[in-house]
């Protein structure tokens, strides 16, 4: 097949008395530009608007090269608009360009030379915790505790907003980022003035959250990516990407009665998982697109990194209008987005079906109510089947006469912007509420019950339609407007749950309509864990068993002694319609959105003004980091390494750097209190992500990881090989850099699933990790991986850590030269036994592009940032 090579050209129409330009590309390639799929087509427009000459041909010719097979080798730089970023991927961001402004100015460069080129938003919204719950001021409550336990962090985060340019902070109560992003900042399509006319592109952007392809469910084209890639965009360079396979998932029929959306994105996530997708763009397309409202879509888009995608994406159509106009944007933007789409070839075509790679095929209708877990998000259950799950379990404990359920449900939370910013499932959720209050039933004392909206405008619609005081009645007061417990800010248990725990009476679970429930996640004394939608959260909670089985027993008995099924608390599509039209009123986004960023709390919190950052050398939450220096260098090269740690499959972030409450009997907790901090207030390890001696210790710090080399270590330790010792994981470490040992790490299967923290690379840096042979990575971190400058080896066919036998002693021996490296280039590697023996394999760099492939050379991100600058600032002196 010829591809198609075009000169750009520009088309123009009239709206409202102005003129507007665009890239015609239906013009410039005419039907071939339509058998791409509607991604492939917004990185062609991307490629053309922002690439020149022989690149930008050879951009379009890769791009029209994948129709043939549905696959690509060839690369492509993107170019995002935007990025977006929550506080604890932020403060580890913003603290590394602090302490590159120190390098520069010590390497006499002005540190102000130095500032993203690309607006960045950042939300507050990870690190609210539950502490108060079921009360009318627990919200309050939480926000003046998070604001006071976050102080220092915040002060460093407004230093920020006014030291660099194009940065600005959302302040706590504005709501979580991707809700923020879907209601506040996401154009859909994108203006700006030029000699022509306004010009009109695609909104496009990046996000240092997993989740971020929430915003794919109005037709933004957006991902996630790890912070140290978003610092490489922030700074000018392109986002290099192999030209993705792209997933269509044809969407037939329509969403039967009573089923939700979480049960529609529940199955994508099942049926995805079991086709092993992993990293592929996935686009949605057929007739049964047309049958889901923005909202259930964005539910849909949001659980891709669960799915394993890159990207779940819902081209623009008449419901992406109707959420513009629901959340109050103006109707010359939705004039402008309609009138876009539908001449740039971008919408939504029922009748389409464009080449993809592989296509699943998902009937609507045949989707029934589900909830997944108890450890991962693809592990799918219809929701009658709790109880046959649980009670498989070989650690189910026989619970005390007259306590606890053995599996009683210790945190009912409706959480996450996955589920909670689509005003359908909450309203459905108080509507269950509101039958449950009638009814009379309550929540058991022994649950912690909180819901957390993904933005303040959530209170608007639900106390106008009169579900507020219902959800309060039966526990479930607002607790504040962030992540909470999806990201396993959970706070404290209920004593009873605590007290029936130590004495081995219950094996607790937690019921949440997040997105994740890895063992420890949620809580780190919870490795049990069912995900589902908001209204399923709340007949849990009322049942406070998680093995009722809610399809054939009651939820509970009503004080007159009638028991209460299910089915006469679920509300019917009606009466959700019903009280959607009581409750929402376009008005409310903005107006709910400025009032919570007018916070005098956050508006008053002094700030330095300098054009670098005066770090305080006694601080425990800030410190300036040691990689972010001129020194730092390529770990590439032949060398042999002792294992640092052997790990399993499914190692995730929250394995590598854990997010939740700090143990007060850790040593990290010791090391804090050893600097004035109180053991009884610690706050949570994603509060410490400014401080990299906190993080460091931190690393691996989880009592659901298995260390292969030494599967008794206590929590955090490692076996150091030459004195045969097992000690904390970063005091082994230390002693293999001050012995000059290189150390690197083998792993299973999907390793760093999970959310894009950058710390669960930086950490791994620290510990001198060169490089990492796993069996599989997960997207966002095994670009982590690289931008720490740390090397990423996939083994072999065949080869686990289980089947390499790797023992206490044996080495590993790398051949990866720097100037040899190759993206996915075959890479030698053997194991010398400490018996003498050795074996020999074959492992693949998984490096994909040149620009990984540079970083790598480089040291990683931040030495490649630090020298383009110091040549900048060279040729312009």
């Amino acid at each position: 097949m010829e591809t198609p090579i075009a000169t750009p050209r520009h088309a123009s129409f009239t709206l409202d008395d102005a003129r507007y330009t665009y890239l015609d590309l239906p013009g410039m390639y005419g039907a071939e530009y339509f058998r791409l799929p509607v991604v492939l087509r917004l990185l062609l427009e991307n490629a053309q608007r922002n690439m020149q000459d022989a690149e930008r041909d050879a951009a379009a010719a890769a791009l029209f090269g994948w129709l043939e097979r549905g696959t690509s080798e060839a690369e492509i730089a993107f170019q995002p608009g935007r990025v977006l970023m929550h506080d604890t991927t932020s403060t580890p961001a913003l603290v590394d360009i602090a302490a590159m402004r120190d390098a520069l100015a010590e390497a006499g460069v002005d540190p102000a030379a130095l500032n993203p080129v690309l607006p960045v938003d950042v939300s507050v919204d990870h690190s609210l915790a539950v502490q108060a719950y079921a009360r009318a001021d627990a919200a309050a409550l939480n926000l003046d505790l998070e604001l006071r336990r976050n102080a220092e962090r915040y002060r460093f985060l407004r230093w920020a907003a006014k030291a660099l340019s194009n940065v600005r902070i959302h302040p706590p109560g504005t709501g979580i980022m991707h809700t923020i992003n879907l209601e506040q900042l996401a154009t859909v399509v994108c203006a700006r003035e030029s000699a022509e006319g306004i010009a009109l592109h695609p909104d496009m952007m990046i996000g240092t959250d997993s989740h971020t392809p929430m915003i794919n469910g109005i037709g933004v084209l957006g991902w996630g990516v790890g912070g140290l890639e978003a610092q490489t965009v922030m700074f000018g360079m392109p986002t290099l990407l192999r030209i993705p396979d792209v997933i269509g998932v044809r969407l037939s029929g329509a969403l039967a009665a009573g089923v939700t959306a979480t049960d529609l994105a529940l199955t994508v996530t099942q049926r995805l998982r079991e086709i092993q997708v992993s990293g592929e763009f996935v686009e949605f397309f057929g007739p049964g697109v047309a049958t889901l409202p923005a909202g259930s879509r964005c539910v849909v888009a949001n659980m891709a990194p669960e799915y394993g995608a890159t990207t779940g994406y819902f081209p623009i159509d008449a419901e992406t209008l109707a959420y513009l106009r629901q959340t109050g944007r103006p109707e010359s933007l939705i004039a402008q987005v309609q009138a876009y789409a539908e001449r740039a070839g971008i919408a939504y075509d029922p009748a389409a079906a464009p080449r993809y790679t592989r296509v699943v095929d998902i009937a609507l209708d045949r989707v029934q109510m589900h909830v997944a877990g108890p450890r991962r998000p693809q592990d799918l259950h219809p929701y009658g089947h709790t109880k046959a799950v649980l009670a498989g379990l070989a650690s189910s404990p026989t619970p005390a006469t007259g306590g606890l359920p053995r599996h009683a449900i210790a945190i009912a939370a409706i959480t996450s912007c996955t589920n909670t910013s689509d005003p359908r499932l909450l309203t459905a959720a108080g509507l269950l509420a509101r039958k449950a209050r009638q009814a009379g039933l309550r929540v058991p004392a022994w649950v912690k019950t909180s819901l957390a909206p993904g933005s303040p405008a959530a209170a608007a619609y639900l106390a106008r339609a009169g579900l507020l005081d219902d959800l309060a009645a039966v526990g479930f007061d607002i607790v504040g407007y962030g992540c909470t417990t999806c990201i396993g800010n959970s706070g404290p248990l209920p004593e009873a749950v605590r007290e029936a725990m130590a004495a081995g009476s219950v094996h607790p679970v937690a019921v949440l309509s997040g997105n994740r429930n890895f063992a420890g996640r949620i809580h780190p004394d919870l490795d049990l864990g069912f995900l589902m939608s908001p209204a399923l959260v709340i007949a849990f909670a009322l049942a406070g068993d998680a093995e009722r089985d809610l399809s054939l027993e009651p939820v509970q008995t009503a004080p007159d002694g009638r028991p209460v099924p299910l089915r006469e608390l679920w509300p019917d599509d009606a009466e959700i319609d019903a009280a959607l039209s009581a409750g929402q009123q376009p008005a409310d986004y903005r107006a709910a959105f400025q009032a919570a960023s007018a916070n005098p709390s956050w508006q008053t919190l002094q700030s330095p003004d300098s054009a670098r950052f005066p770090w305080d050398p006694a601080s425990t939450a800030l410190r300036r980091p040691p990689f972010a220096s001129t020194a730092e260098a390529s770990q590439l090269g032949r060398y042999t390494a002792h294992p640092l740690l052997v790990l399993g499959d499914d190692v995730t972030t929250d394995h590598l750097s854990p997010a939740s409450a700090i143990p007060p009997d850790s040593p990290i907790a010791d090391f804090l209190v050893e600097r004035g901090d109180d053991r009884n207030d610690l706050n949570v390890f994603a509060s410490r992500r400014g401080n990299w001696q906190v993080m460091m210790r931190a690393a691996f710090y989880s009592k659901s990881l298995a260390n292969l080399l030494c599967p008794d270590a206590p929590v955090g330790h490692t076996l150091h090989a030459p004195s045969g010792r097992v000690e904390p994981i970063w005091e082994a470490a230390g002693r293999y850099a001050r012995a000059g040992q290189p150390v690197v790490l083998v792993a299973g299967e999907r390793y760093g699933t999970g959310s894009s923290r950058d710390w669960a690379a930086k950490g791994q840096r620290l510990l001198g990790i060169r490089a990492v042979l796993a069996v599989s990575f997960e997207r966002i971190h095994r670009s982590n991986l690289i931008g720490m400058g740390i090397l990423p080896l996939r083994l072999p066919a065949g080869a686990t850590p289980e089947t390499l036998r790797i023992q206490p002693g044996d080495q590993i021996e790398i051949d990866a030269q720097a100037a040899a490296l190759t993206p996915r280039m075959p890479v030698a590697v053997r194991i010398l036994r400490a018996g003498g023996a050795v074996d020999t394999l074959q492992a693949t760099a998984a490096v994909e592009t040149r620009l990984e492939v540079r970083l790598l050379r480089m040291g990683g991100v931040i030495p490649a940032i630090l020298s383009d600058t110091l040549h900048s600032a060279v040729r312009n002196a």
